[in-house]
């Protein structure tokens, strides 16, 4: 359920004041504090919220009860009295507790980082799998927050069998039908996992290689996409722009076709309800031939942001010991943000790297220079291979002339013979065939 399916209770609707206050305590992350709270405000107005101010309190030790101090409860409670808000948005997971013990002390709604970020993935998920990953992260996240909803033993029913047994309380039965709902989704869920791993190995069968875009959310991905794509997936200024992946067709230098796949974005402190629920989407990263990890190196908080995303990355199983598995160019974007001093920095830093191009998404400079580096990438460890084939297997000799550099050609009879330069990436392809 939506805050904003309870609008008549709270009083909650889209353009719903509030404030955000982030619990900030030592050591607990690499960012800025002014940084992440920039990031929670850019969260809430992803839905429409408006943000009236935004806060942080420092912390020495959580309190059980309600995570801040009684004089911190206090001047929060003051804030949103003055900013007259509806909500308040706290940047950190709440226990089910907390949540209620805040929401007696405010006398508002409150709801925390992974109530927001999954009131964002149900609002954008447009397809049928969208949807059942974010209600099955949804019902996963509100079964912990049934503690002492009802509070009166007069709210029973009595029942036997599987409708439950006399004197079975309200919470008992919701918290049974949404375990029956959860499992009945996971059920679903395996089923697009097993679809999507016969599309993927169909994939691997065709002759075309498979990029996959990553990134931290809004770092312009989709921005990105259509530029190399030419298509008209969503591409704005807000956080979660892009829920569901997006694959087009392109081509590179020397490559006829390759598949171009835009996912959903990665943030810091991603719910764990939504890494286990989103797992079948972002298996298409687990997939890909090549990655592009696309940064804003505009934002302050570059470094970190890739730190996540890269972290999300060892969680999906892609990440290695020794690396990632997958090979991976970063694609440096927004340097038409920066002054003309930054450019040159960041420019020159990125050519010095054999994996890094510097570009803007949006203008499209240095595009180009990474349509050639993927396809260098794509063909890295050509070898040399003499083929033989029938004559009249037209479309096999078409397939190396697209996909490869033909050296040599002549006929032997009926057959004929190819010398021509593979990767060991193509050269797979062609045997599947």
């Amino acid at each position: 359920m939506s805050v904003f399916d309870r609008a008549d209770d709270d009083g909650l609707s889209r353009g719903a004041r509030a404030i955000v206050v982030l619990p900030d305590r030592p050591g607990d992350s690499i960012r800025d504090a002014s940084a992440r709270l920039e990031e929670a405000a850019g969260l809430a107005r992803a839905i429409g919220i408006d943000v009236i101010e935004k806060q942080a309190f420092r912390l020495r030790e959580p309190r059980p009860a309600t995570l801040f101090g009684a004089g911190q409860v206090e001047q929060i409670a003051t804030a949103t009295r003055m900013a007259e808000a509806a909500l308040v948005i706290v940047d950190a997971a709440l226990t089910p507790i907390q949540q209620r013990n805040l929401e007696k002390a405010l006398d508002t709604k409150v709801i925390d980082r992974t109530g927001l970020i999954l009131e964002i993935f149900g609002e954008r998920a447009a397809t049928a799998e969208g949807r059942l990953q974010v209600e099955l992260a949804h019902l996963d996240y509100q079964q912990g927050r049934l503690v002492r909803s009802w509070t009166h033993l007069e709210r029973q029913r009595g029942g036997f069998g599987f409708l439950g047994g006399p004197g079975e309380t309200q919470i008992e039965a919701d918290r049974r039908m949404i375990r029956d709902r959860m499992a009945k989704l996971r059920r679903e869920l395996s089923q697009v996992r097993r679809t999507r791993g016969l599309h993927r190995a169909r994939r691997r069968r065709a002759p075309w290689p498979v990029i996959a875009l990553v990134g931290y959310t809004n770092a312009g991905k989709s921005t990105l996409f259509n530029r190399m794509t030419g298509a008209g997936v969503m591409a704005e200024n807000l956080l979660f722009a892009t829920l569901d992946p997006t694959m087009r067709q392109i081509s590179l230098p020397g490559i006829d076709k390759a598949i171009l796949s835009d996912t959903v974005g990665f943030v810091s402190d991603l719910p764990t309800q939504l890494v286990a629920a989103f797992r079948a989407t972002l298996e298409e990263v687990t997939a890909a031939d090549l990655i592009v990890h696309v940064r804003d190196v505009a934002h302050s908080d570059s470094e970190a942001q890739a730190a996540d995303v890269e972290a999300v990355l060892t969680e999906l199983g892609i990440g290695s010991e020794e690396g990632l598995a997958i090979p991976m160019i970063e694609a440096w974007n927004k340097i038409d943000l920066l002054d003309p001093e930054r450019v040159a920095r960041v420019t020159a830093d990125a050519a010095r790297r054999d994996n890094v191009v510097a570009l803007s998404a949006r203008d499209g400079e240095g595009v180009e220079t990474l349509r050639r580096l993927l396809a260098e990438r794509l063909s890295a460890g050509s070898r040399l291979h003499t083929v033989r084939l029938d004559a009249a297997d037209g479309g096999a000799i078409a397939w190396l002339h697209a996909h490869g550099e033909v050296l040599a050609q002549a006929e032997q009879g009926d057959r004929i013979v190819l010398d021509v330069r593979l990767s060991d990436l193509e050269w797979a392809r062609f045997q599947a065939r």
